[in-house]
C-alpha cells in the first residue's frame, strides 16, 4: 500500500511503567514523524484498583466495552492497520475480533510470552520453566504460576485455553512480531503460525551522550526476582572494591541495601539514564529468565556501553546486533587498553579489571574459534591479549597481572 497509513495502535499499560510502554510511545512517534496517523487505543491496569475482581476475571476473558470502542473508532479513525502491542487485563482479545468484524488486518508485537504460559515469562521457582510450551497450561494453575494466585492463574490459564479454541490467535492476526529468533522459535514451538512471525528488534533513537570518564557497573530496570538482582547482589558483595549504580525500584529493592559499592538511585528519567550510560564501564543484565529485547540493551549500545549479560535465551544471542559483531569490538577495546606489564587499569584496581578482561578476551576467543571450525585452543591460537598462556587451566594471575 502506497503512501501514509492510518494505524490504530492498541496497548494496555502496566501498573509500573516498563520498557514495553517506552517502545510503544517510540513506535508511535516514529511513526508520526514519517508521515503516518496515528490514533492510539489505550487502556490502564490501575483501572482494576476500582474493578470488582468477577468484572475484571470477565474482562480478561472478553471485554465488551473494548467491542464498544473499537466500533467507535473504526469509524472515526478508518485505519488501514490495527498493531496491538498488550491486550492483558483490560482490552482483552475481544479487539481482534472487532477489527476482523470491520476487515483490517491486526499486527501483534510479541512483548512477552503470555500467548503460550499464564505468568509470561517461562518462569517458576526462579528457574526457567516451560511445563506450559505447546500444552495445555493446566500447570500454571497447579503451581499458581500468576502471582502465587490459583484463581488468577485460573482465569488466564482459561482466557488462553478459550482463545485457542476460538482460533484467535491462528485466524484473526495477520502478522506476528517477535522481536528476536530465539523467541520466534519459541512462539512457533508453541503453535503459532511460523510464516505469520516476523523479526523486529526494538529500537531507539537519540545522539550518543558526550563522551566521559569510564568507571564502575550499571544496573538499570526493574528491581525484581526475574531480573536477576539477587544474583546481582550476590555477585557484588563477593566482589570487594567494585562499584555498581543501580537506577530503578521494585519489590527487590531491599537484597541490595547495605551492601558495599551499591548506590541506589531509584527511579530516575531516561535523561539521566543515559547520562550514566554514558560514564559507566559496562552494563549488566543478570536477568534469570527469557528476556525478549529490553530497550535497556540497545540503549547501552546507543550509548557505546558494553553490555554483561547471563547466558540464557535471546540474551544469548546478543552477540550481534545487525552487522556489528559486539564480542569482536569489546575484544578490540580491551587489547587495546592493556598495559606493557600486561595488566588492565581502571577504577576499580588491577585485579578486578584483569580478572574481568581475562574472562571476556577468554569467551571472545572460543566464540571466534567456533565460527572458524577450529576445535581446540591447539598452540596458543588466541584472537586477542598478550601474554595468555596456550593452556587456560595454568592461566596465573599475580598483582592484577597475567604472569604465566
Amino acid at each position: 500500500m502506497a503512501g501514509p497509513l492510518r494505524v490504530l495502535v492498541a496497548h494496555n499499560s502496566y501498573r509500573m511503567r516498563g520498557g514495553e510502554d517506552a517502545v510503544v510511545d517510540a513506535e508511535v512517534a516514529l511513526l508520526r514523524e514519517h508521515g503516518h496517523t496515528v490514533t492510539e487505543y489505550r487502556r490502564h491496569n490501575d483501572e482494576l484498583q476500582d474493578m470488582r475482581s468477577l468484572d475484571a476475571a470477565v474482562d480478561t476473558f472478553w471485554s465488551r466495552r473494548t467491542g464498544r470502542d473499537m466500533d467507535r473508532l473504526m469509524a472515526a479513525a478508518r485505519p488501514d492497520v490495527v498493531h496491538v502491542h498488550n491486550t492483558f487485563a483490560l482490552i482483552s482479545p475481544s479487539l481482534y475480533w472487532a477489527a476482523h468484524r470491520h476487515g483490517i488486518p491486526v499486527v501483534q508485537t510479541l512483548h512477552n510470552f503470555r500467548l503460550l504460559c499464564p505468568q509470561a515469562m517461562f518462569l517458576r521457582d526462579g528457574k526457567v520453566c516451560e511445563d506450559c510450551l505447546g500444552h495445555l497450561p493446566w500447570r500454571a494453575v497447579k503451581h499458581a504460576c500468576y502471582r502465587e494466585s490459583r484463581t488468577q492463574s485460573a482465569a488466564l490459564a482459561g482466557m488462553l485455553v478459550l482463545h485457542r479454541t476460538l482460533g484467535t490467535w491462528q485466524h484473526r492476526i495477520a502478522r506476528y512480531i517477535a522481536l528476536n529468533d530465539f523467541c520466534r522459535n519459541k512462539f512457533i514451538e508453541g503453535g503459532l503460525p511460523a510464516e505469520r512471525i516476523a523479526v523486529k528488534p526494538n529500537f531507539v533513537d537519540f545522539a550518543p551522550p558526550a563522551s566521559a570518564e569510564r568507571a564502575g557497573f550499571l544496573y538499570v530496570g526493574r528491581l525484581s526476582p526475574e531480573k536477576g538482582v539477587a544474583a546481582l547482589a550476590k555477585a557484588t558483595s563477593k566482589t570487594p572494591g567494585i562499584l555498581v549504580t543501580v537506577a530503578g525500584d521494585g519489590p527487590d529493592a531491599p537484597l541490595l541495601e547495605g551492601i558495599e559499592g551499591v548506590n541506589t538511585l531509584g527511579a530516575v528519567s531516561l535523561a539521566q539514564v543515559r547520562h550514566l550510560m554514558g560514564s559507566a564501564t559496562a552494563l549488566v543484565l543478570p536477568s534469570i529468565c527469557y528476556e525478549n529485547f529490553p530497550r535497556t540493551l540497545v540503549e547501552a549500545y546507543g550509548c557505546g556501553l558494553p553490555v554483561i549479560a547471563s547466558r540464557i535465551g535471546a540474551l544469548a544471542e546478543r552477540d550481534t546486533l545487525g552487522r556489528v559483531d559486539w564480542f569482536a569490538k569489546g575484544r578490540e577495546y580491551i587489547v587495546s587498553k592493556q598495559r606493557a606489564d600486561g595488566a588492565w587499569d581502571s577504577a576499580h584496581g588491577d585485579v578486578p579489571n584483569t580478572a574481568w578482561a581475562i574472562l571476556f578476551i577468554t569467551k571472545s576467543t572460543a566464540k571466534t574459534l567456533k565460527r572458524i571450525a577450529v576445535k581446540q585452543l591447539g598452540a596458543g591460537t588466541l584472537v586477542g591479549g598478550r601474554g595468555l598462556p596456550s593452556d587456560f587451566s595454568n592461566l596465573t594471575v599475580a598483582g592484577g597481572r597475567v604472569v604465566s
